[in-house]
């Protein structure tokens, strides 16, 4: 279930909100892990099992490790079965196909594993819980005795499937209590529509200009000034998809009483690439550095094995967002960038101009996402050829995809709004009682604008689905 769809937005939101708001607190829990199972089985009926399988399996590891907690050798090897076990999920549900295809070319074999489809969501909830087993084995939280409050976390419907990766740190003492308002609720749902209205509005309509050149690029003669163009669109797409998601989860959370951490900080106004990856998918970028690059040694420790570190990390990055090696390259890309920078390069970018350096990060970005957005290596080959032999002149390339120039506007105003100025004027502006009533009009016609677009339009993907 998208939460850009009508099933959600007039059916399944109002009627969890009407159950979970009539329920006493001590019930709360138990709607919020009833309906986003519900919630969850709606696009993946099959799979439900699966995730009630893994409540159950890290509720009982977690609980052991507890007991355990005063036995080191116990207590690792129990870690070991979790990590093993939830890594092995997900390698065998996201990873075993491309492993096998990998292998047999590579030893010139055949074998055949037999095709299974890639559970929604999957790649976020395995991180959350790890997160919460290994952070009782740390000893950073208490192990969670309720089974369903511990699986009302890890299935909570408005971050299930598309993340941020909320840490069980993070909302430790609001399963256990937390507080609802007037004041609460509404600034959930201006936040909710403020994410609805970025996905629909600005994503859906520059995913059209992408996907006109990314999706099957060897079928249509091209020139480099239109991938050029698709791929700026591709940056906006990407960007106000993933964002909007997130805004919509954090804002369903505020609802409901959570508070989630932010997972996107203007990251297109970043001067660097370190910055941009201090500003994008925060909720995953600090998950690995904790979880992976720490305990690998970090960079307290020799230059050899800090910067073995770090391509293991971002190789690492890149294959968490899919088993392709288009992915594994766009990790290992953001690895020498990033190392490159952190060696001599970023002693530039702070002397140079500011614009110069917005200029460097954002074009890297681009070409990072070109790597993201192809579907294969073959399809790379063919866009860089294109790039330096055009096979159509641009005018005609325009003419035949004439139907695309309207969504152009959409473009212009993503790249107005991926600046912070909007959220500061916005703030200027609601010091004053009319100023807030002023932008509650706004966000409403934004809304309506929104769902009239969602019921006219047949495209509604979320890109972070499939990872």
């Amino acid at each position: 279930m998208l939460f850009s769809s009508p099933t959600f937005l007039f059916a399944f939101l109002p009627i969890t909100l009407g159950l979970y708001f009539l329920a006493k607190d001590r019930y709360k829990n138990y709607i919020l892990l009833i309906t986003s199972l519900i919630f969850y089985a709606w696009g993946e009926p099959s799979y439900i099992v699966l995730m009630i399988i893994s409540i159950v399996f890290n509720y009982f590891i977690a609980r052991f490790i507890h007991k355990y907690r005063k036995n080191s050798k116990v207590k690792k090897a129990l870690l070991s079965i979790a990590i093993f076990v939830n890594i092995g999920a997900l390698f065998i549900f996201k990873y075993l196909g491309f492993a096998v295809i990998t292998f047999n070319r590579i030893f010139n074999l055949n074998i055949h594993v037999p095709e299974l489809a890639l559970p929604i969501g999957i790649s976020f909830y395995t991180f959350q819980i790890l997160s919460y087993v290994i952070d009782v084995y740390r000893k950073k939280i208490k192990v969670q005795n309720n089974i369903f409050t511990l699986g009302a976390y890890i299935a909570l419907f408005p971050q299930l499937i598309a993340g941020p990766i909320v840490r069980y740190s993070t909302i430790e003492e609001q399963l256990r209590k937390r507080t609802h308002s007037i004041k609460k609720f509404c600034d959930g749902f201006r936040r909710f529509i403020l994410g609805f209205s970025k996905k629909i509005l600005i994503a859906n309509n520059v995913a059209i200009i992408a996907d006109a050149v990314f999706n099957e690029p060897t079928a249509i003669p091209l020139h480099p000034v239109a991938i050029i163009f698709a791929l700026l669109a591709y940056t906006l797409q990407i960007y106000y998809d993933f964002s909007g998601y997130s805004d919509m989860a954090i804002g369903l959370g505020k609802i409901f009483g959570f508070d989630f951490d932010e997972n996107f900080n203007y990251p297109y106004s970043a001067t660097s690439i370190t910055d941009f990856w201090r500003r994008w998918h925060i909720s995953l970028t600090t998950w690995f550095r904790d979880y992976v690059y720490i305990p690998l040694g970090g960079n307290r420790c020799s230059k050899l094995k800090w910067v073995r570190n770090f391509f293991i990390v971002w190789m690492l990055t890149g294959l968490w967002h899919g088993a392709s090696w288009n992915f594994i390259l766009w990790g290992l890309f953001y690895a020498i960038v990033l190392l490159t920078e952190k060696q001599f390069l970023n002693k530039i970018l702070t002397k140079i101009p500011r614009f110069l350096s917005w200029i460097y990060t954002f074009i890297v970005v681009n070409l990072g996402w070109l790597l993201f957005r192809v579907n294969n290596l073959h399809d790379l080959k063919h866009i860089i050829s294109v790039l330096m032999h055009p096979q159509i002149g641009l005018f005609d390339f325009i003419a035949t995809h004439f139907s695309l120039i309207p969504s152009v506007t959409f473009m212009i105003i993503g790249l107005i709004f991926m600046f912070p100025w909007g959220r500061k004027l916005a703030r200027k502006i609601a010091q004053k009682p009319i100023g807030k009533v002023f932008i509650d009009i706004i966000l409403i016609g934004l809304f309506l604008v929104s769902i009239f677009a969602l019921i006219s339009s047949s495209y509604n993907p979320f890109i972070y689905f499939r990872f």
